[in-house]
C-alpha cells in the first residue's frame, strides 16, 4: 500500500466528526432506509423543485438534479465529477449518463451504498461510477481530481463544514466548479431559534448562505450564484408529510410506528422553520480560483 493511500485512510479515520458518525448510524437504520426508499422513490434523497403543489416527490427531485446540471455549466470533456453525500446515487447516475463522465460517489452510509451499487449495476453504469464508503470530511481521493464537485442536502450533517469546503477545494482542479444545495439557517438566525430541528438531526447549528460564502473564500473558492428557493423547502417537506400521513397504515407494516411519529413531528418543524423565515434553501455555484 502506498504512503499516500495509507495517509488518506489515516486521515479518514481521525477526521470524521461525531456528527458524520451519527448521520451514518441514522441512514443505516432499517427504518430510515425503508422510509426514504418508499417516500422519496429510492433514487434521490433531496429537496425537489416543484411545478405544482401535488407533483410527485420523485419527479420534483429529478428536476433539482437537472437544475444543478444546468447550473454547473458545460459538461467536462473526459472529466471527473465527485458527488459528496451521494445517497442512493440518483444524481450520480444522471450525471454519468448525461455527461458521459466518470463519477466518484462519496457516502458514509453503507446501507445506502449497497442500494446505490445495485442500481448502478442495473443501469449498466458500474464502470462509470465508483462508490466510496467514506465521509466527505476526509475524501479518499487525490488532489485536483475533479472538474466538478456536487453535493445535495448532505453537508448539513457535518460537524465541520469549513473542513468539507476545504476538501471540496482540494479535490477541484483550478477553475473547477462546485454546485451545492443544503438546508440552512437564514443569515442572522441564532441556533436557539432552530432547536427542535437541531435536536432532531443531532447538530449544534446549521450553515447559512453567508457562512458558505465565507467558508468558500477561506478555502480558495468564490461564490458566483446563490438562488434562494426556500419556498421549495416548505413545499417539499409538506409533500413528504402528506405522503407519510396518506400512507401511514401501509408504512407501519415495514417501518416502526415510533419512527413514523418522530418523522411526522420533525417534518412539521422543518415546515414551520421555512414558513417563519428561520430556514432557507437554494442552489449555489462556486468556482475554484
Amino acid at each position: 500500500m502506498s504512503s499516500l493511500r495509507t495517509s488518506t485512510i489515516h486521515s479518514y479515520l481521525i477526521m470524521t466528526s461525531s456528527s458524520a458518525t451519527v448521520a451514518a448510524s441514522y441512514y443505516d437504520s432499517s427504518d430510515a432506509d425503508r422510509f426514504y426508499a418508499e417516500i422519496w422513490g429510492g433514487e434521490d434523497i433531496h429537496i425537489g423543485l416543484y411545478q405544482s403543489a401535488d407533483q410527485a416527490i420523485a419527479s420534483a427531485s429529478e428536476r433539482t438534479v437537472q437544475a444543478l446540471i444546468e447550473l454547473a455549466g458545460p459538461p467536462p470533456v473526459e472529466g471527473c465529477v465527485v458527488d459528496l453525500g451521494s445517497g442512493y446515487g440518483g444524481a450520480s447516475r444522471q450525471i454519468a449518463k448525461q455527461w458521459q463522465v466518470n463519477v466518484h460517489a462519496v457516502n458514509i452510509s453503507a446501507v445506502e451504498n449497497i442500494r446505490h451499487r445495485d442500481l448502478n449495476k442495473a443501469a449498466g453504469l458500474s464502470s462509470q461510477i465508483k462508490v466510496h464508503d467514506a465521509s466527505f470530511e476526509a475524501v479518499p481521493l487525490s488532489d485536483g481530481i475533479a472538474d466538478v464537485v456536487w453535493s445535495q442536502d448532505a453537508i448539513l450533517h457535518s460537524g465541520n463544514r469549513l473542513q468539507v469546503m476545504q476538501e471540496v477545494s482540494r479535490l477541484l482542479k483550478p477553475g473547477g466548479v462546485f454546485v451545492l444545495t443544503d438546508p440552512m439557517a437564514c443569515d442572522g438566525i441564532e441556533p436557539d431559534a432552530l432547536q427542535p430541528i437541531l435536536d432532531r438531526i443531532h447538530l449544534s447549528d446549521l450553515a447559512s448562505p453567508e457562512r458558505y460564502r465565507l467558508w468558500a473564500e477561506a478555502s480558495g473558492m468564490n461564490r458566483q450564484v446563490w438562488q434562494d428557493r426556500t419556498e421549495m423547502l416548505v413545499r417539499h417537506y409538506t409533500r413528504v408529510r402528506e405522503e407519510l400521513q396518506r400512507r401511514h397504515q401501509e408504512l407501519t407494516s415495514v417501518i416502526s410506528p415510533d419512527y413514523l411519529s418522530r418523522m411526522d413531528a420533525g417534518l412539521g418543524h422543518w415546515i414551520d422553520g421555512g414558513t417563519q423565515g428561520r430556514l432557507c434553501w437554494g442552489l449555489m455555484r462556486f468556482v475554484k480560483a
